[in-house]
């Protein structure tokens, strides 16, 4: 697998302070998440092993849009992905998608530009722009973890997901199974564990945590494909953002 695609997988998965004690679910069922910030530490073997941290940012901005970005780096290359996107009925509807990475001398960038008015987006990759037709609730590749997180806070057990990416909708599925015991850097925490479904047949594992008590906030992640590559990501520190 190249480095390219090492980045995004952790994006997708995915402020040195310590995490706040006021952060929780404690606000109305109605609203949406709480904005922060976390860092994420991933280490990743294939043959050897990479360390790499990563910055993910909830932010509400003044014009009622969200925003929800995450940026890596280390030596060898950096990557930043962002969604834009607005909430109705606690269904998140992206408006627009960037995708940049660079790896050892080669740059990549994809964007998505979502036109509700014809339920249809725009892909532009390398220039190249085309349209393809979405149905409704279709998400981005990076958003779609926020949708999971606002499922399981309103208490749904139907986590399947239309995820608009490379020209094609694609349909990602997850299975919320029980709660567990982990251990983070801010000590012991109740997370929900989840498992995504629809990558059974390539021998790929990949499962997620949750915690209830941080707004339903991605905790651990963890991949394993055959004949032993890995990768684990697990959050470091959390800052809570006031809301515009």
């Amino acid at each position: 697998m190249g480095i390219h695609k090492i980045f995004a997988f952790i994006a997708v998965s995915l402020l040195t302070l310590p995490i706040s004690p006021a952060y929780s679910a404690t606000s109305s069922q109605d609203s949406f998440l709480t904005p922060y910030s976390a860092v994420y530490s991933t280490i990743w073997k294939k043959g050897i092993t990479m360390k790499v941290k990563g910055t993910q940012t909830l932010s509400k901005q003044a014009n009622g849009t969200w925003q929800f970005s995450f940026t890596a780096d280390n030596f060898f290359a950096s990557l930043s992905e962002k969604s834009t996107f607005t909430v109705k009925n606690h269904q998140i509807i992206p408006t627009h998608y960037l995708y940049q990475s660079s790896a050892l001398g080669k740059k990549r960038k994809a964007e998505l530009f979502f036109d509700w008015t014809k339920n249809r987006v725009r892909n532009d990759i390398k220039n190249k722009p085309w349209n393809m037709s979405i149905k409704p609730n279709t998400v981005d590749k990076l958003s779609v973890q926020l949708q999971i997180r606002e499922d399981l806070k309103q208490g749904k057990d139907n986590f399947d997901y239309l995820i608009a990416d490379g020209g094609y909708t694609k349909n990602w599925r997850f299975k919320r199974l029980k709660t567990e015991n982990i251990e983070t850097k801010f000590g012991e925490i109740s997370a929900i564990k989840m498992i995504r479904t629809d990558n059974k047949d390539s021998n790929k594992q990949t499962s997620f945590w949750f915690a209830p008590k941080y707004d339903y906030l991605l905790v651990k992640l963890t991949h394993k494909e055959k004949g032993g590559d890995s990768y684990t990501l697990d959050i470091e520190s959390l800052k809570v953002l006031a809301k515009h």
